[in-house]
């Protein structure tokens, strides 16, 4: 038993040494949650609950609508079971995240830059901050178009307006993490809602939806179903969502001792699985809206006005189609950019920090990380004259560009949280090693695979 004290006691010293050596992640939010002392499971798990929230966000965001809708409209339910594979991927990926950034007391971008030289570290920072931009674009987009939507807003005012959204991040930040993540879960149950309420007007068929669930051999023969599969699967594990979970699970006032931290991984795992099971049924709820409505009937949908005008076509979607069901679509997604835009510039921020080890004040971050989402946006609409098609088709090579960027966040994820020097008595046991070596590998190929699918029509 002394000897068992002993390991741990050491373990926990390396883990302070590295930790105090880069400094706290998210200083101004960093240990500002308290928890409850001595009180039952329930009340634990809601004082823990909140960062799951933040992370699902980005397997829910704009850039995945388009894919899952139309793997939907084109294949019917067959490519469910590829988004149930890619969810328990997250899980994975997410609870090891969640791990590294409660044991060591450093985000994964601090661990990294910690592992590497001074160049190496400015090149993945750079690679990062790009991710983010283009994630960024994402939502920039998808709020844009939204606003078109509903208000009749010009595309180009629309993302100017969009800018506005680091004011409410400001403001939130005032007030305090928890009412960020309050807000952030209000959000995500606004478009859990909507797509619930238009998946049971679709009466869609209970049998076929459930054998989708099981993974079918076309999937690997169909070039096109084989192509959107690996959208799906890319545009699910966002790399910017590694960075950001590592960091704000420790907002919490756990014990930095071994018992605090071991409680502490339990119930942030528990939080993130919960919420990633949301993010997977509305993910579902997105395909199965496509596969109900359109399958059979139109696979024009790559574009969100697509979507929005033929929920409200009778053609298509038959008598359940009314003007509601599209505004309700652009509700949604309005609210999915409001929210993607919380979680973004904490990334940026996290990342800088973690990477360069430069700070700046948090409104300075924030409008920067905007301002080179906008411009690029800016500019597309300007020379295509606000043309839908053209604006839209920067989401296609947002997400190829997060997908080139994955395996440089998976990689050292994997490797830091198997390391026993670092990680102590929490180092990845054997089989979640070699599987998430595994996962790393083959989402690295197929990210090849799609990236080259997209340039070249493989579909």
């Amino acid at each position: 038993m002394g000897n068992l004290t002993t390991i741990k006691e050491t373990s926990q010293h390396k883990q302070q040494v590295f930790s105090h050596a880069n400094g706290l992640s998210l200083e101004e939010i960093n240990n500002t949650v308290s928890l409850p002392k001595n009180a039952g499971f329930w009340k634990k798990l809601a004082a823990y609950s909140g960062p799951g929230a933040l992370v699902a966000v980005g397997y829910m965001d704009p850039g995945n609508w388009v894919t899952s809708i139309q793997g939907g409209a084109q294949f019917g339910y067959t490519l469910l079971s590829v988004i149930l594979l890619s969810s328990l991927i997250a899980m994975l990926l997410q609870s090891m995240c969640a791990k590294l950034g409660i044991v060591t007391g450093m985000d994964l971008a601090q661990a990294t830059r910690q592992a590497t030289s001074k160049p190496v570290a400015i090149v993945l920072w750079i690679l990062t901050e790009l991710a983010i931009m283009a994630t960024d674009i994402a939502e920039v987009i998808g709020g844009a178009v939204a606003l078109q939507l509903l208000f009749k807003i010009p595309l180009l005012v629309g993302v100017l307006i969009t800018t506005l959204d680091v004011l409410l991040l400001l403001l939130l930040a005032k007030v305090g993490f928890r009412k960020i993540e309050a807000i952030v879960a209000t959000l995500i149950a606004t478009i859990f809602i909507v797509f619930l309420y238009e998946v049971i007007l679709s009466t869609p068929s209970i049998g076929p939806m459930l054998k989708g669930f099981i993974p079918s051999p076309e999937i690997a023969t169909n070039n096109g179903m084989l192509l959107i599969a690996l959208g799906i699967v890319g545009a699910t594990v966002m790399p910017h969502n590694l960075y950001l979970h590592s960091s704000i699970v420790q907002t919490r006032q756990y014990e930095r001792s071994y018992e605090g931290k071991k409680e502490a991984v339990r119930f942030a795992t528990i939080d993130s699985n919960i919420q990633l099971s949301v993010a997977f049924v509305i993910n579902c709820l997105l395909l199965v809206l496509g596969a109900a409505m359109f399958f059979g009937t139109t696979s024009d949908l790559g574009r969100f006005t697509d979507l929005y005008n033929a929920l409200a076509d009778n053609a298509i979607v038959g008598a359940i189609a009314s003007p509601v069901l599209s505004t309700l679509f652009a509700v949604a997604l309005l609210a999915s950019g409001q929210n993607s835009t919380i979680t973004g510039t904490l990334s940026g921020q996290i990342v800088m920090e973690g990477f360069i080890r430069m700070k700046m004040p948090g409104w300075v971050r924030r409008i920067i990380t905007r301002l080179l989402a906008v411009i690029p946006v800016i500019i597309c609409v300007i020379i295509y004259g606000g043309r839908e098609n053209a604006v839209e088709q920067l989401l296609l090579y947002t997400q190829v560009f997060l997908s080139v960027q994955l395996p440089f966040a998976i990689i050292p994820l994997t490797i830091f949280t198997s390391d026993k020097k670092r990680m102590g008595e929490f180092a990845n046991p054997a089989w979640v090693k070699y599987l998430s070596w595994i996962i790393a590998i083959v989402l690295s190929l197929l990210n090849v695979f799609l990236i080259y699918g997209t340039f070249t029509g493989l579909a």
